[in-house]
C-alpha cells in the first residue's frame, strides 16, 4: 500500500509538471541541453535505446536510436512525447515493472530518474532482464552537495518542482549496481556552472569539472555500467581465432613464432603482414607457408603502407577470426600466454585484453629505463583520460572482438589517423565505445633476435601528442 500510494502521489505531481511545462520551462534549460551533449558523445547515432522515466522523450530522440523505447510511468508526459516523436515508441509503464518490454537493447538511460525511486535495486533488477553482454546502462543523477540550492530554486519556482528524493551517492549507486549483477565501468563529473554565459560556462563545465576539489562541486553525477554474467558475445561456443603477427626484419623468429602459438577455440588462423624488411622475413614466412608447414593455418600478405598501425589494420581487415589478437614478431611477449586473452575475452571478464610489462620482473635488457618511465608515465595519463585503468599501453599483445573492432575502424576518423604503433587507435577507439579495458600481466623477454624499431625520443613527442588529442576527444568535451 505504501509503494501504491507513493506511485500516485509520484504520478498526479508529473502529469501535472507535463501541462505546467506547456507554458514554462523555468532555468533549466542549460542543464537539459548539456545532459543532451553527454549523451549524444556516449551514445552512437544508429543504437537500440531504451529511456526508463523519458518524461517528454526529448533525450531519447537527440541521441536518434534505431529503434528506441521510451517509456514513463505518467501518462500526460508519455502522450507529449507520442505528440513530439511519432517515429518513437513510447509506453505509459512503471520503471519497476520494465521487464514488461520483454526486449533487449543496446543502451539503457536512467536520466534524473534514481532520485525518484522507490526501490532503485527493484529497478535496476528489472533493467538486468533487458540488457545483452554488451548492453550499457547509464545513469545521472543529481549530487547531494546541490541538495540546498537545488530546493531552493525549487521553491521559488526557478526549477522544476521534485517531491522527497533520494539523495544517493555514486558510492551508494555502485554498491546497488554490483548486487543487482552490474559492473560500473566509468565513472564521470559533469556541470558545475547550471547556466549558459560565453565561454565561462565552457570553462567551467568543459575543463575545471574534470580536476578535484571543482570536481566536489559538480552538479550531476554521471555512471555507465554493465552486466554481468551474460556471456553470449561469441557467435558460437568455440570461435575461430585470428592472431596478426606484424612481422619487419624478424626473419630469425618465424619458425618459433609458428611452433609457440597454440591452438585456440574452433582453430587459430596466423596471419602474417610484411613490410620493409631488409633481411629475408618475407622469403622465411613463404617458406614456411608453402612448405605447409605443421600444418597450421596461415597467410601471408605484403603491407604497402608504413608502420604497425597500417600492417594490424591490414591483418584485422583479412582476417576470418571471430576474435582478433596480435602478436609482437619480435616473441618478447610470450605466445603460450595467449590462451589467457581468449578465456579472459571468451568468459566476458573484458571485451578489450591487454597485456602488462610493467608488472613482474623483466629480463635485464627487455626494456630501458627511460622506456620504462615513460610507459609509468603515460599509463597514468592515459588511466585518467580513459576513465578506466590501464597500466600498459604500449604493450603490443591485444585482444578483442572482431565485431568491435569493426565498430572502432568505423569511427576510425573521430580520432584521426596518425598513431603509427595502432595501440592507441585500439585503445581510443575501445574507451569511445566504453568496453570493458582489462589488462593481464605478462613476462616481458629480451630479444633474441634483431633490434627494437622504437625510437625512444622520437616516438616520446608523438605519445605525448595522443595525450593531447586524448584529452580533447575523450576528457574535455
Amino acid at each position: 500500500m505504501a509503494f501504491e500510494n507513493y506511485k500516485q502521489q509520484r504520478t498526479n505531481h508529473w502529469n501535472t509538471i507535463s501541462k505546467k511545462r506547456k507554458k514554462w520551462r523555468g532555468l533549466g534549460n542549460y542543464y537539459h541541453k548539456r545532459i543532451i551533449e553527454i549523451y549524444q558523445d556516449i551514445i552512437p547515432i544508429g543504437s537500440n535505446v531504451l529511456e526508463i522515466g523519458c518524461a517528454e522523450g526529448n533525450l531519447l530522440a537527440a541521441v536518434k536510436p534505431k529503434f528506441g523505447v521510451g517509456i514513463d510511468f505518467s501518462e500526460e508526459m508519455i502522450n507529449t512525447a507520442k505528440e513530439k516523436y511519432p517515429d518513437l515508441n513510447f509506453y505509459n509503464l512503471d520503471a519497476h515493472n520494465c521487464s514488461d518490454l520483454h526486449s533487449k537493447f543496446d543502451f539503457i538511460i536512467l536520466s534524473d530518474l534514481i532520485n525518484d525511486l522507490w526501490d532503485i535495486q527493484k529497478v535496476l533488477q528489472e533493467v538486468y532482464l533487458l540488457c545483452k553482454p554488451n548492453t550499457r546502462i547509464i545513469l545521472n543523477n543529481y549530487s547531494r552537495v546541490w541538495q540546498i540550492p537545488l530546493t531552493i530554486a525549487q521553491s521559488t519556482n526557478l526549477a522544476t518542482p521534485t517531491l522527497q528524493q533520494n539523495w544517493i551517492t555514486p558510492s551508494d549507486i555502485i554498491s546497488l549496481l554490483y548486487l543487482t549483477n552490474f559492473e560500473k565501468l566509468k565513472n564521470r563529473i559533469e556541470i558545475l556552472f547550471p547556466f549558459y554565459f560565453p565561454l565561462l560556462t565552457t570553462i567551467f563545465n568543459k575543463f575545471l569539472v574534470r580536476f578535484p576539489v571543482f570536481s566536489l562541486f559538480a552538479l550531476t553525477n554521471i555512471i555507465i555500467a554493465r552486466p554481468l554474467g551474460l556471456t553470449d558475445n561469441a557467435p558460437n561456443e568455440n570461435p575461430l581465432v585470428s592472431v596478426v603477427v606484424p612481422a619487419r626484419n624478424e626473419a630469425g623468429n618465424i619458425k618459433n613464432i609458428i611452433d609457440r602459438i597454440p591452438e585456440m577455440g574452433s582453430g587459430t588462423e596466423i596471419i602474417f603482414v610484411e613490410g620493409g624488411s631488409k633481411d629475408e622475413t618475407y622469403e622465411t614466412i613463404k617458406h614456411y607457408l608453402e612448405s605447409n608447414y605443421r600444418n597450421r593455418n596461415m597467410v601471408l600478405y605484403k603491407q604497402h603502407g608504413k608502420g604497425k598501425a597500417d600492417a594490424v589494420q591490414l591483418g584485422f581487415k583479412k582476417a576470418s577470426g571471430d576474435i582478433l589478437m596480435i602478436l609482437d614478431a619480435d616473441l618478447t611477449v610470450p605466445p603460450e600466454d595467449l590462451p589467457r586473452f581468449y578465456d579472459a575475452l571468451v568468459d566476458n571478464k573484458g571485451e578489450f585484453i591487454n597485456g602488462v610489462r610493467l608488472i613482474y620482473p623483466m629480463e635485464k635488457e627487455a626494456m630501458r629505463f627511460l622506456n620504462f618511465l615513460g610507459n609509468k608515465f603515460f599509463s597514468m595519463a592515459f588511466t585518467w583520460l580513459l576513465g578506466q585503468p590501464i597500466k600498459d599501453t604500449l604493450c603490443g599483445t591485444k585482444v578483442l572482438w572482431k565485431a568491435d573492432y569493426e565498430k572502432i575502424a568505423k569511427n576510425r576518423s573521430f580520432f584521426g589517423d596518425f598513431d603509427p604503433f595502432g595501440d592507441f587507435d585500439l585503445i581510443f577507439g575501445a574507451a569511445k565505445l566504453n568496453l570493458k579495458l582489462l589488462d593481464i600481466p605478462i613476462r616481458y623477454r629480451d630479444r633474441t633476435y634483431g633490434s627494437t624499431n622504437i625510437s625512444r625520443f622520437s616516438h616520446g613527442l608523438l605519445l605525448l601528442k595522443m595525450v593531447w588529442v586524448a584529452a580533447k576527444r575523450l576528457k574535455f568535451r
